[in-house]
């Protein structure tokens, strides 16, 4: 499982005051913070970044691989910053990760700059015409990105599928379409297709102390239905792991020694399965 450091990002504050001064420090120490807890890749994901993208990208890709030796995943809607980015990755740390392509035809060309840099990409499961129905629309969306890149040269081993994971606070119904997509992608192709999501999605809009609970059990899910790799944060990753075996024997029906673990889990499960819904205060009721 490869996690994909999300800490970078400039939607933090303080993340984009040090993006702004071009302040080395705070990038620095969040990055190898990150890699010392165990993400195999960092996200730098600067925003649209429509002015000064070209050389906020190079400066965050090589501030990052000063002081960490992993490969970067470049995350922006600017074209011409990826391409900037790409022009300096330290690819001694491993290849770089774009993005993402889609189905929206503005997305087309990343699998050009994909090819051309021998990098590899994210395809999101979505178009221009708005967010995928269910597991089925994802499947449909990821077959045509398939085919697309193959015509662009780039290897479908070097695609990750993402199935956009959403806010469980306002799509609760999508969860576990999400889940679902996971398991369809792992057929399209043997070997079976690299996937991909932003995981805090999942509870962006949700209380701070429900956060890490919805997205520790929801990756759990996920992986058992074939996930691979997750932008995600890589401390509460390693806990989610070390509560595998729990959730688990929840899964199977059996009864866990710790009632207020257990109670927790399933009520996680139920919501995330669409069994109850969703309150901010499921954990309660």
């Amino acid at each position: 499982m490869l996690i994909i450091g999300e800490k970078l990002s400039i939607i933090a504050k303080r993340v984009r005051e040090a993006m702004m001064k071009k302040d080395k420090g705070p990038i620095q120490e969040i990055a190898t913070r990150q890699w010392k807890e165990g993400s195999g890749m960092i996200d730098a994901n600067i925003g649209p970044a429509e002015d000064g993208g070209e050389d906020l990208m190079q400066w965050m890709v090589t501030t990052i691989q000063e002081v960490v030796p992993l490969p970067i995943c470049l995350d922006t809607t600017n074209a011409s910053a990826l391409e900037a980015g790409l022009k300096v990755h330290n690819n001694e740390w491993g290849r770089p990760l774009i993005n993402s392509t889609s189905n929206d035809p503005e997305r087309f060309p990343i699998l050009e700059l994909a090819a051309k840099y021998n990098s590899q990409v994210i395809g999101l499961t979505v178009g221009k015409g708005g967010l995928p129905a269910d597991a089925e629309e994802r499947a449909g969306i990821a077959a045509e990105i398939m085919a697309r890149a193959m015509e662009y040269g780039v290897p479908l081993e070097d695609i990750y599928l993402d199935p956009l994971v959403l806010q469980i606070a306002t799509s609760q119904d999508h969860a576990v379409k999400v889940i679902e997509a996971i398991k369809m992608f792992q057929e399209m192709n043997d070997p079976p297709m690299k996937t991909v999501v932003g995981l805090s999605n999942i509870s962006n809009g949700c209380p701070k102390h429900v956060r890490p609970i919805l997205n520790k059990y929801y990756f759990l899910m996920l992986m058992n239905a074939g996930l691979t790799s997750a932008i995600a944060d890589a401390h509460e990753m390693a806990e989610a792991l070390n509560e595998k075996k729990l959730l688990d024997d929840v899964l199977a029906g059996k009864e866990i020694d710790d009632a207020a673990k257990m109670k927790e889990i399933k009520k996680t499960l139920d919501v995330i399965m669409g069994n109850t819904l969703y309150a901010h205060s499921y954990l309660e009721m």
